[in-house]
């Protein structure tokens, strides 16, 4: 996906009025299975690259509900949240909204959110792990997962076979051999992993694939956990990366990876799954050589496992205010079931459960994503979190880390403390 998730976290001046519907506001007429109008906020990616999936929901309601009338708004990322925010203190919630899966925790945590009964949309059951995890919270379901979209390493296969290497990599060996001689053909201007310091989605990876975590929950509360044995391994094993195949600024995140692959002084990346045509667009691509000579493929991680991966995604949520809650979970059920799952695929998404991602496996156009996004991983479910992702706490550690300007156990025992300072705090 051509975007990036953040956690929600500018929600507090709308939360009074959400506090004031409790669970007596949550009877009958709350429910609104009667309900005469339902309203959809949507993301401009629904409006723009798959209307016909809208409408077929849509048709799904209105046959049960004959008369219904149901209205539409679409909003782009950077302005929905802010949107969002203002009407949900207001009496005039919309009563489906689109989030970005690392959003939907801080209004979770706030109470925004209807509880939903998972039970009752299709494929719930096979949801996939990251994205089941981004729509529960204290053992309850708030959303549905949408869609997914998953990170794979990418290569020049030119370079590569100018160093002798003409396969992808299976494991982790086959690539550390792989990228020492196209290190060693190119020389130090030029990084043959090109892995911005930063990017906490891809270092966590290494830590997940290890063992480890980010945090762990233990008698209710959560405390940070990068400085356990197994995580260390894993920012041990990250730092190694940086060190010998990075030799671009250490002190970037991945914003501008697509950019800078584009200009042709890397040999791999390792990122979303869109990152790498984006790089090969002629607007991005300085080399003339990439159209034809990238190739995406699974990462294989030190574990001897493929890496696990993080899923961004959207989920759909219905808000505590709606007044037709009932219907609204409805309307979700008729976008996300199989059908619209098959659609979504059809577009160029991954699906939302395990059941469709195995049949991508079989198709060479989707094998690649599909096979990565089986092993995921995602944030902490804190009340907290998103105060740890405001503050920059990981892409802090790691700059150090790959700067050098701490070891790898002290820079992962300052992030533990700084994680345990708010990881707790609604």
């Amino acid at each position: 996906m051509k975007r990036k998730l953040v956690a929600a976290i500018g929600i507090a001046g709308m939360m009074v009025s959400i506090a004031a519907c409790g669970d007596s506001d949550k009877g009958s007429d709350k429910q609104g299975g009667d309900a005469k109008e339902l309203t959809v906020w949507l993301t401009v990616d629904a409006q723009n690259n798959w209307p016909d999936l809208v409408k077929a929901a849509d048709a799904a309601i209105t046959k049960k509900h004959p008369g219904i009338k149901i209205n539409h708004e679409y909003y782009g990322w950077p302005d929905k949240n802010t949107k969002l925010d203002a009407v949900l203190a207001t009496d005039k919630a919309p009563d489906v909204v689109e989030m970005g899966n690392t959003e939907m925790l801080g209004y979770m945590v706030k109470g925004a959110f209807a509880p939903l009964d998972a039970a009752k949309f299709d494929n719930s059951s096979a949801w996939l792990d990251g994205l089941k995890a981004s729509v529960t919270y204290d053992g309850k379901t708030y959303g549905v997962p949408y869609y997914a979209g998953g990170r794979v390493a990418n290569w020049r296969k030119d370079v590569f076979a100018a160093a002798g290497v003409k396969t992808p990599p299976k494991t982790y060996a086959e690539l550390t051999a792989a990228l020492d001689k196209v290190q060693k053909k190119e020389g130090d201007k030029f990084s043959a992993w090109y892995q911005p310091t930063r990017d906490w989605y891809a270092a966590m990876s290494f830590v997940y694939d290890a063992g480890g975590a980010i945090a762990k929950e233990e008698g209710g509360q959560w405390k940070g956990s990068l400085s356990s044995p197994e995580s260390l391994k894993g920012l041990g094993e990250y730092k190694n990366v940086v060190d010998r195949y990075m030799h671009g600024d250490k002190t970037k995140d991945e914003s501008d990876r697509y950019i800078v692959y584009g200009q042709g002084k890397s040999g791999m990346i390792f990122g979303a799954a869109w990152e790498g045509a984006t790089s090969a667009d002629p607007k991005n691509d300085k080399t003339g050589k990439l159209k034809d000579n990238l190739e995406n493929f699974v990462m294989p991680g030190p574990s001897g496992k493929n890496m696990p991966v993080f899923l961004g995604g959207s989920d759909l949520a219905v808000p505590v205010k709606s007044k037709a809650q009932d219907v609204a979970a409805e309307w979700i059920n008729a976008f996300t079931g199989p059908a619209g799952q098959k659609g979504l695929i059809a577009k160029g998404n991954l699906p939302n459960n395990k059941t469709d991602l195995a049949t991508l496996k079989s198709d060479p156009a989707t094998a690649v994503p599909a096979t990565a996004a089986e092993s995921n991983w995602f944030v902490p479910m804190a009340p907290g979190w998103g105060q740890v992702e405001k503050a920059q706490v990981l892409q802090t550690m790691l700059q150090n880390i790959g700067t050098g300007k701490k070891s790898v156990a002290d820079a992962a025992k300052e992030a533990d403390a700084a994680i345990d300072k708010v990881i707790n705090t609604k």
